[in-house]
Parts: C-alpha cells; structure tokens; sequence
C-alpha cells in the first residue's frame, strides 16, 4: 500500500467534505452558479487544495461542476439564479499533495423536496451505500455495479450507463473504469490499497442523455427534460472491506 498517496488523499478528503458541509448551508435561492463558483474556488485555496478542473488536461470553466434540474453532470456554472425548489447537483474534484478526491451530492434549493424529488434522491443516495458496502478486497467491480444498478431499479429509476466511476489517485481519471451497472462476479478485482470512486447517476425519467451543443459543450442534460441525480465518494480499499475518504 502506498502509504503517501493514502495520507495525502485521507486529508484531501477530509477538506472535501468540509467544503461540502459548508456548501450545503451557503446555497441559497438568488445565488447564480457563477457567484458559487467563485466561493468554492476559494474555499479551495484557502483549504490549501488544488483547483483540479482549472488543470490545462481538463480546462473546465469552473472550479466545481453545478448541474440544475434536467442537467445530470458536467454543468458550466452560469448567471443564472437558483430559485426555491431547484435540483442542483455539485460534483468537484481537487487536488491535495499531489493527489485527487472527488465527490458530488444533489440537494433542493431551499430545503422542501416534493415527494418526487425526495425520492430521487433518496433513492440514489441509498445506492451509491448500496455499492460501497460491497467494496473489500477480492470483491469484483461487477458485484458493485450490480448492487448501485438494484437499488436505482427498485426506486424505478433511470439509470445511466455512459457515465462511470473510476479510479482515482495520481490523477483524476485512472482504471477501472466503475459502472453503475454489472455482473455478480464479472470485472476487475479489488485489491487493499486501490482508491475508487463511486457514482451513481439517475434520472426520473428516461436515462437517455446529450452534451449541450455550441458555446457550452460541457453540459449533459437529460433529453425528456426531467430531473437528474448525483452522488460520489471516493473510496479506498482496506483489509477488511473499505474507508469513505470523502466524508468528515
């Protein structure tokens, strides 16, 4: 086990999740994703992270992707205002000592989730626990994939298939690549020390997707408009099953 990277990612995860629980409480209805954005770039350097998405192999335009509504992931953060009831899911990477963390979550602006909406995210929060309580060494990514695939289908969920998790460490996209979807027994084979990252998208409708076209090309959104869902942790592998790097 490389005990470097370990260390390094266990305290980038900590300042993650801090970060996190402190965006939480600082969305608000009126906030553009613009003035988020800028927050969250400096909560980053204050923390003494990295800002991974301004790397020039990602050359995102923003610290923190910001998805609204019928967006699912990758969202430019924008001049527009959140209103009271809006999804918005923030998905961000940074970088500490050298190595990257990644987590994303989905909440309602202004806290009241109508009963769809709550169980959207309920239900996709449950399944990304669903597949991380399979993680432990010898575990197969497929016996993963099929447990987060189980709990999105039980919520008669969409679930999407050409997004993954990954791998995560010296860089911020490493193999295997991590599906939301598999065979019991099929994949690759966990092993102690490996860092993964987990995470289930859903939608509540169909989970056909597309990339915004034109000055944006970034921005995935769901093609019959309805509500998308986000939620990662990074996870590391240990002796005797797993360790949520991305959670205080």
């Amino acid at each position: 086990m490389d005990q470097k990277k370990i260390d390094a990612m266990r305290a980038g995860g900590k300042i993650m999740a801090k970060i996190f629980a402190e965006l939480k409480e600082y969305t608000q209805p009126g906030m553009t994703g613009k003035e988020i954005d800028a927050w969250v770039a400096k909560k980053i350097k204050d923390y003494g992270c990295g800002i991974a998405y301004y790397e020039p192999e990602v050359n995102f335009p923003g610290s923190i992707c910001i998805s609204v509504n019928d967006e699912l992931i990758h969202g430019i953060p924008k001049d527009d205002e959140l209103e009271i009831g809006d999804k918005v899911s923030y998905d961000l990477v940074i970088k500490y000592n050298g190595y990257y963390v990644d987590s994303a979550f989905t909440m309602i602006v202004g806290g009241k989730p109508t009963a769809a909406q709550k169980h959207l995210l309920s239900f996709t929060e449950s399944a990304l626990y669903e597949g991380i309580e399979r993680v432990k060494p010898g575990a197969k990514l497929g016996d993963i994939g099929y447990a987060v695939e189980k709990q999105l289908e039980k919520g008669k969920l969409g679930v999407i298939r050409n997004y993954v998790g990954h791998g995560i460490g010296a860089s911020m996209h490493m193999p295997p690549e991590v599906p939301n979807y598999g065979k019991r027994g099929h994949g690759y084979e966990l092993q102690v020390g490996d860092t993964i990252c987990i995470e289930p998208m859903s939608s509540l409708g169909k989970p056909d997707n597309i990339v915004v076209e034109g000055d944006d090309g970034w921005t995935v959104c769901l093609k019959d408009g309805s509500l998308g869902c986000h939620f990662e942790h990074t996870i590391l592998v240990t002796e005797d099953g797993y360790e949520i790097l991305t959670q205080l």
